[in-house]
């Protein structure tokens, strides 16, 4: 097997042993004596070795294409049209069948249900019917996701070998679902030419402490004194002495200047889990329409001003892309046209009820999914030294979602990302074969999860909070500044003291 030649993957912040501090050490400490304001909270110590241990793939392009066979990249129009018309017909038996839901309970005899005599038919209709509908929009919204993913084929030139029949069908698609079709095809091949990469990847883009607008962590309680005193020595020329360490503790402890109200509270939220259940609830609902509007989660040296996916001027894209967005927007003014036309006839209770929430429950599906796929405790990210093409496409997790509920509603979408990064061209119904037989090439290096989707979720949010700006391989850490996997030794030269060290 060929391999790429690996970039030097030992952070700045690693350590060389403890006989000598390394650069990124003392350049930190001299940042925290420069900057003497600190959070009020204290990194913990980890043992690097309790880690996960990471192992950084040197592959090449070749060496993961070869592995997948030739006819999984052969696409059919008519083969990818059946899916849409499933899911067509999906969508008008589920309108159709809520449409029963209120005749077929007012045909019930709930004066005689047994529930009578403690609830009143009355409400017992009403709950009837408030099932019906939340069941019709779950559904719904699974079957709205699905249509979603073969547009998003269509913007990947993957639902047929027409280019033209491709982003015909896409427009139209994602159009229905208020989704630019142009622009965000043209943003998410952004994403997959620099998938992990920490300064041009294009969606939930880790971020630094400083870049969250948190002050640097305190130093973990030195467990190393020797250590310590090797990085004061080169940072003050001090001789050594016997004080010296003490000397280091005395000026860690000492308090130069307190934080404001407001960057205690924003520290102190980082792991509150209220903070974090209503984080995700507002990354959920609205996370999608603000990315499409304000590049929310996307890079922050991007202009904050006139960086959407409706602007042609967008940073995003070029003076050649100019016509596709103008078409894009197009699809989502006649969208909203008939939208407004159908709540002037019918109401806008019933836009809501049948098109309303399930465009909200595919938002939710939408930004869940793709957030797990690149978010994750050991998905490491890489700085511009350290990545390379195949390294990025294997930033992702291929996920069990919800059963027969990813394989069949939502295309497989979840459970074979690793391979649609490594060949986006690929359709969804050879994924699953090209997806077994990249695993074979990948070994280690290959990886997934058959945990519950929520509770990775929840993890990811309270877990994933920044990632060490000087780290050649960055994995996330926790609000106490501990991650969860780090590079494996025989990989780098990264003999960590196990110090989580402010910034």
């Amino acid at each position: 097997m060929s391999t790429a030649t690996a970039s030097n993957l030992t952070a700045p912040t690693q350590r060389h042993g403890k006989g000598s501090a390394a650069k990124g050490s003392v350049a930190i400490a001299a940042q925290a004596r420069k900057d003497a304001r600190q959070s009020h909270r204290q990194a913990l110590s980890y043992k690097q070795d309790e880690l996960k241990q990471f192992k950084v793939p040197n592959l090449t392009i070749k060496d993961l294409l070869s592995a997948i066979p030739a006819h999984c990249f052969e696409r059919s129009a008519w083969k990818s049209s059946m899916y849409v018309l499933a899911d067509f017909i999906l969508v008008g038996l589920l309108a159709t069948a809520v449409t029963l839901v209120k005749p077929a309970v007012a045909q019930l005899d709930l004066a005689s249900s047994p529930l009578t005599p403690y609830v009143s038919a009355e409400k017992q209709a009403s709950a009837l019917t408030w099932a019906g509908w939340s069941a019709y929009w779950v559904l719904q919204g699974m079957v709205f996701t699905g249509i979603w993913v073969i547009a998003h084929e269509c913007g990947h030139q993957s639902y047929s070998a027409s280019k033209t029949i491709n982003n015909t069908v896409g427009w139209f698609l994602h159009s229905a679902l208020l989704v630019p079709y142009h622009s965000w095809r043209i943003s998410h091949a952004r994403h997959h030419a620099a998938t992990g990469h920490l300064t041009r990847d294009e969606v939930f883009v880790p971020r630094t402490r400083a870049q969250k607008g948190l002050l640097p962590l305190k130093a973990a309680a030195a467990q190393d004194a020797e250590d310590e005193t090797l990085v004061a020595k080169q940072l003050d020329g001090l001789a050594a002495t016997e004080d010296t360490s003490k000397d280091l503790s005395a000026k860690q402890n000492k308090p130069e200047s307190e934080e404001t109200w407001g960057e205690w509270l924003v520290e102190t939220l980082e792991d509150a889990p209220l903070y974090n259940f209503i984080f995700i609830v507002v990354q959920q609902l609205l996370g999608w329409p603000l990315y499409l509007l304000q590049n929310a989660s996307g890079q922050l040296h991007y202009p904050k001003s006139g960086t959407n996916h409706f602007n042609p001027d967008a940073i995003i894209f070029d003076a050649r892309h100019r016509s596709q967005i103008l078409i894009s927007d197009l699809g989502i003014a006649l969208t909203l046209s008939a939208l407004g036309t159908w709540t002037y006839f019918r109401g806008f209770g019933e836009v809501f009820a049948y098109y309303g929430i399930p465009y909200l429950f595919t938002n939710h599906w939408l930004v869940m999914i793709t957030f797990l796929q690149h978010t994750d405790p050991v998905v490491p990210h890489y700085s511009s030294e350290a990545w390379t093409f195949p390294r990025g496409a294997l930033c992702t997790v291929d996920r069990k979602w919800l059963g027969p509920v990813g394989p069949y509603l939502f295309h497989g979408i979840a459970e074979t990302h690793v391979l649609h990064h490594v060949s986006s061209k690929i359709p969804h119904y050879h994924a699953w074969e090209a997806t077994e037989a990249l695993k074979a090439r990948l070994g280690e290096h290959y990886q997934s999860s058959d945990e519950n989707v929520f509770i990775s979720l929840w993890k990811s949010i309270s877990q994933c909070k920044y990632v060490e700006e000087t780290d050649a391989v960055a994995f996330y850490r926790n609000a106490n500044g501990v991650p969860q996997a780090c590079v494996a030794k025989e990989h780098a030269d990264n003999s960590d003291s196990g110090m989580a060290l402010s910034e």
